[in-house]
């Protein structure tokens, strides 16, 4: 799988002592490691250091031999968004103050691993070396910050809201010395200069320079405004990428995968892209409760979903299909849209922009007040489904932007009047 990294080699070196590196992360990827942030300057532990996600989704700060840090805690909410701040000052006299670690505002201080670095020592960060960011993370970063010569606290770029949510500062007060940067993320050029994805906004021009950069890199997804994505925890044998939004479900017999949001109330829409050669003709779309298995086919159960590539079938808590289109399947590159009314119990599906069928009431053996859960799950056979969905947030190029009333999202068809996009400032108003 190839993932979004940035390069830079920096012609000298900064202060390797005092440092601070902030950044915010959302992960879709668990289970495997994620590296945040890399220098290799050499084999030993003062010339290459990393910061990673391990394979048991602890957050762990390494050398080349072994670990200087790596939390108790591990990191499996693929619907949240973490900042990171790793405070360095080797020169504190004490030794516990010399690397801290913080996430979302508050200090880490349980630790498997701890090793503190040597008072007044080197480290590999800020040398004249190869420094790379995101080389295998699959998920998402925001405001990528290193002050070269600084040790700030995690107030300087993060504060609560008035709902209780830590959020970024968007334009901290930082020094940035001489290596230091700001990544804002905004552009799409893959070139280290001021037109690229990895620009530096801070006013030094550390540009960063980048690699397989994926179609519509900068996203609607940001700590502020929090999109859907499909969950890595609420899955079964398929297999995701591209920030768990796209998927491919030919791992094996049966599969599925729900996504990070549920809703009880409100009218929400999305939209998802059929990619593989098979079309929908053994794939289901549409919404599911959460109590509902996917390691069996599960069509008749909690869900209400359409399939078919010959003809469109809608199953609504019932094995029994409604055929919505006789004649007229979804196949390749067709956008399914999906409108639900949980105001007046409806479903409402689109090909293409088109409607397809009539309107259909939501079963009553659904309404139990279990959450409605976008999905995907296969039918068992041996023609798998593969996608993409798009709450707002497309990984796939579109040919018009469309937003949702209050300017969310961005989809490739309007959004029926009165529904929204999946994200959380829709949720907080409406759901």
């Amino acid at each position: 799988m190839a993932h979004t990294e940035l390069s830079r080699t920096p012609s000298g070196d900064g202060n390797r002592k005092t440092y601070t590196i902030s950044f915010w992360v959302k992960r879709s990827e668990l289970g495997t490691q994620n590296i945040l942030f890399s220098v290799n300057g050499g084999t030993n532990n003062t010339n290459y250091m990393e910061m990673s996600f391990n394979g048991s989704d602890q957050l762990l700060i390494g050398g080349y031999t072994s670990n200087f840090l790596t939390t108790n805690r591990k990191f499996r909410d693929p619907s949240a968004w973490y900042h990171i701040v790793w405070r360095v000052d080797t020169t504190q006299s004490t030794a516990d103050d010399r690397f801290r670690l913080y996430v979302n505002g508050t200090q880490e201080t349980s630790f498997s691993t701890r090793n503190n670095p040597g008072q007044n020592d080197d480290t590999a960060a800020n040398m004249a070396a190869s420094t790379k960011i995101g080389q295998t993370l699959d998920g998402y970063l925001a405001q990528y910050i290193m002050a070269d010569g600084q040790s700030y606290a995690p107030t300087t770029f993060g504060s609560t809201d008035s709902n209780g949510v830590w959020v970024p500062i968007t334009s901290p007060s930082v020094t940035y010395g001489t290596n230091g940067f700001k990544l804002d993320f905004n552009l799409s050029g893959t070139s280290a200069d001021a037109s690229g994805f990895g620009a530096d906004s801070s006013g030094q021009g550390n540009h960063f320079a980048s690699n397989n950069l994926q179609t519509n890199p900068n996203t609607k997804d940001t700590p502020h405004n929090l999109f859907c994505t499909l969950n890595n925890v609420d899955t079964e044998s398929v297999e995701l990428s591209k920030g768990g939004c796209d998927f491919d479900s030919s791992g094996g017999s049966a599969e599925g995968v729900r996504a990070t949001m549920g809703v009880l109330a409100g009218k929400w829409y999305y939209e998802c892209k059929i990619t593989g050669s098979a079309g929908l003709s053994a794939g289901n779309i549409g919404y599911s409760q959460s109590t509902m298995k996917l390691n069996a086919n599960p069509r008749g159960g909690q869900c209400m979903v359409i399939n078919g590539s010959s003809s469109v079938n809608f199953y609504n808590f019932s094995s029994s299909a409604v055929v919505l289109d006789a004649s007229n399947g979804i196949g390749q590159n067709d956008i399914i849209g999906v409108a639900l009314n949980l105001t007046d119990n409806q479903i409402t599906f689109y090909k293409n922009g088109a409607q397809i069928g009539s309107t259909q009431s939501i079963a009553s053996g659904l309404l139990q007040g279990d959450f409605f859960i976008p999905c995907v799950f296969d039918d068992g056979g041996v023609n798998d489904v593969v996608g993409s969905f798009n709450f707002g947030n497309p990984t796939f190029t579109i040919a018009s932007s469309n937003s949702d009333a209050n300017g969310h999202g961005s989809f490739e068809y309007a959004v029926p009047s009165g529904y929204y996009a999946l994200c959380t400032k829709n949720l907080a108003t409406y759901g």
